[in-house]
């Protein structure tokens, strides 16, 4: 559901992967690439302003239950923001 509003914004998909907790329940593992912490503020900004975004998060939250998303987000949702430790370079192909 984020996914196509992060690209859309322009956030850059370095990795998705996900892991099989249970039965039941899945863990969702990206990494995204910004230029600058700013940019993350600003595409994170836009995603939150985008109507079609904020209905599909809305119709996502009555399908499973407000009450239970709240929870999951408040114990399993984790954000972290990373620094990377090289230069990287721009490549032109020709």
């Amino acid at each position: 559901m984020l996914l196509p509003s992060q690209l859309k914004y322009g956030a850059r998909l370095i990795g998705r992967w996900l892991i099989d907790k249970d039965e039941k329940n899945t863990e969702v593992f990206a990494m995204w690439e910004y230029d600058s912490y700013e940019d993350y503020e600003r595409i994170e900004s836009q995603i939150k302003s985008d109507k079609e975004h904020v209905m599909k998060v809305q119709k996502r939250f009555d399908q499973i239950g407000r009450e239970r998303l709240k929870q999951v987000l408040k114990e399993d949702i984790k954000q972290e923001f990373v620094k990377s430790t090289v230069t990287r370079e721009k490549t032109i192909l020709n």
